[in-house]
């Protein structure tokens, strides 16, 4: 496993940084290349709908989180 490490984003034009393991990091960008959405773009959105008490880099985890399993149900809904 790997330790937090930050990274710079910029969201509605302020910098901003978030502390993700490196899984993470890969994930999101992975998403935000196969959703053809800049990864800033795709941040932007998730900093929008999170909660006041939720910190950024925990709605992105919750955010890939999310990802996985809706693709891992639609693979699961295809096999049957």
């Amino acid at each position: 496993m790997s330790a937090p490490v930050k990274h710079s984003l910029t969201l509605n034009g302020h910098r901003t940084s978030v502390s993700l393991e490196d899984a993470f990091w890969r994930a999101f960008r992975e998403i935000a290349e196969a959703r053809g959405r800049p990864i800033n773009a795709l941040a932007a959105e998730i900093d929008a709908r999170r909660d006041d008490g939720t910190g950024l880099a925990t709605a992105i985890r919750l955010f890939v989180l999310g990802d996985l399993q809706r693709r891992l149900k639609d693979a699961g809904s295809g096999a049957q």
